[in-house]
């Protein structure tokens, strides 16, 4: 495969994603969100591969992904690094689900319910604002303590404009997100028996 230069996949919208299912016509749907995120809700249906997986190891990954993909995630915005990093590599069956698992439920389609779990991007904003909020009441006795607040904005800042968050990649490495195995040998397993 080819590496072409950055660009982001083309989206489908849920309801089509749904009659595309329903006629069993249906893409192969492949998760990027955490394991655990994954086990709490998901599409019946869908692989769990991700994004750190997926990045790391995209090459190998793609060679298993020869039909249709759509892939999916909270949102959709870790659904679109995943699809650049595989566009990047010239692969272009792939699509992304507009506005993700938060869409396909506001719609009221079927998913598969695990243990309830909060999202890595709720974790985010509870970690965030909690060392925030600690080290501004914490500055009243250590007046110094105001700049570590001011890191947290800034790696907030940056994380909104690279479209990347190094405190959600570290969320997602605790055992909590973790969940059920998802490691590379696993990944390929799973997406091999469906190719077969």
């Amino acid at each position: 495969m080819a590496a072409t230069s950055t660009s982001t996949p083309p989206t489908i919208d849920a309801t089509e994603l749904r009659e595309l299912r329903n006629t069993g016509t249906g893409p192969r749907l492949i998760d990027v969100r955490t394991p655990a995120e994954f086990e709490t809700a998901h599409i019946p249906g869908s692989y769990n591969v991700p994004l750190d997986v997926l990045r790391e190891h995209r090459d190998e990954i793609a060679n298993h992904l020869d039909e249709d993909i759509v892939l999916v995630c909270r949102s959709g915005q870790r659904a679109t690094t995943a699809g650049e990093a595989l566009h990047n590599i010239g692969l272009t069956n792939v699509r992304i689900l507009a506005g993700g698992m938060n869409t396909w439920q506001e719609r009221g389609f079927n998913v598969r319910r695990g243990a309830q779990r909060w999202d890595l991007e709720r974790q985010v904003r509870l970690v965030a604002g909690s060392i925030v909020l600690t080290s501004i009441l914490g500055s009243i006795a250590k007046p110094k303590l105001k700049w570590l607040a001011g890191a947290i904005g800034a790696g907030l800042t940056t994380a909104a404009l690279t479209n990347t968050c190094a405190m959600g990649m570290m969320l997602s490495r605790l055992p909590y997100n973790r969940g059920a195995a998802c490691d590379l040998d696993s990944v390929v397993t799973q997406l091999s028996a469906k190719s077969s």
